[in-house]
C-alpha cells in the first residue's frame, strides 16, 4: 500500500511541475524574436572581378528561399523588421593540385577550387534587436576536377546552399 501512495504522490507532483516548464523547440534551430514578422532581403550585386551573369540572382533567390522555407517571416520589399543586404565580393577559380607532365609541357592543374565570398550586413529594426546586428564576410568553396564549364552550375548551387546556411545561422540561430 505504501508503494502505491508514493507512486500516486510522484505522479501528482510530476503533473503539477510539467505545466510550469516551457520549451521553445524549433526544427531548424532558429531563434527569431516573436515580434519579428517581416524581413527585407536586398539584391546581392556581384562585385567580384570574375563575373558570372546569373550569380547575383541565384544567390539572392536562394537566400530568400532558405528563409521562406524555414521561418514564419514574410519577405517584403519596403519597411521591415530586419534587413539583409550585401554583395558578392569574390568569385575565383584556383588550382589546388598540380600534375607534372613530361617533356617541354608546363605542369597542369589536376584539381581546382571554386570559391565564392559574400559580404553580408544584417540590421534589426526591432527595439531590442540591435545586439543581433552584424556585418561579416562569408566564404565557401567546392573542389572539382577537369574543366569548370560543365560543372559550374552545380558547383554554384552547392556553394550557395552552404553560404545561405551560414548566413541564416548567423542571423537567426545566434551561432
Amino acid at each position: 500500500m505504501r508503494k502505491e501512495i508514493k507512486f500516486f504522490i510522484s505522479i501528482f507532483l510530476l503533473v503539477l511541475l510539467l505545466p510550469s516548464c516551457t520549451y521553445k523547440l524549433s526544427l531548424n534551430g532558429a531563434s527569431i524574436p516573436a515580434e519579428m514578422k517581416t524581413l527585407r532581403v536586398d539584391f546581392f550585386e556581384n562585385n567580384a572581378a570574375l563575373v558570372v551573369n546569373t550569380l547575383s540572382t541565384t544567390f539572392t533567390e536562394a537566400l530568400k528561399e532558405r528563409i521562406r522555407n524555414t521561418t514564419r517571416l514574410s519577405i517584403v520589399r519596403g519597411e521591415a523588421d530586419a534587413v539583409l543586404s550585401g554583395n558578392i565580393t569574390d568569385y575565383s577559380i584556383a588550382p589546388i593540385s598540380v600534375q607534372s607532365t613530361t617533356g617541354t609541357q608546363a605542369p597542369i592543374a589536376s584539381g581546382s577550387r571554386l570559391t565564392i565570398t559574400v559580404s553580408v550586413k544584417y540590421v534589426s529594426n526591432l527595439k531590442d534587436g540591435k545586439k543581433d546586428n552584424f556585418e561579416q564576410s562569408f566564404s565557401k568553396f567546392a573542389d572539382f576536377k577537369g574543366d569548370i564549364n560543365g560543372q559550374e552550375s552545380q558547383l554554384i548551387t552547392q556553394i550557395t546552399k552552404d553560404l545561405t546556411e551560414d548566413i541564416f545561422n548567423k542571423a537567426f540561430s545566434n551561432w
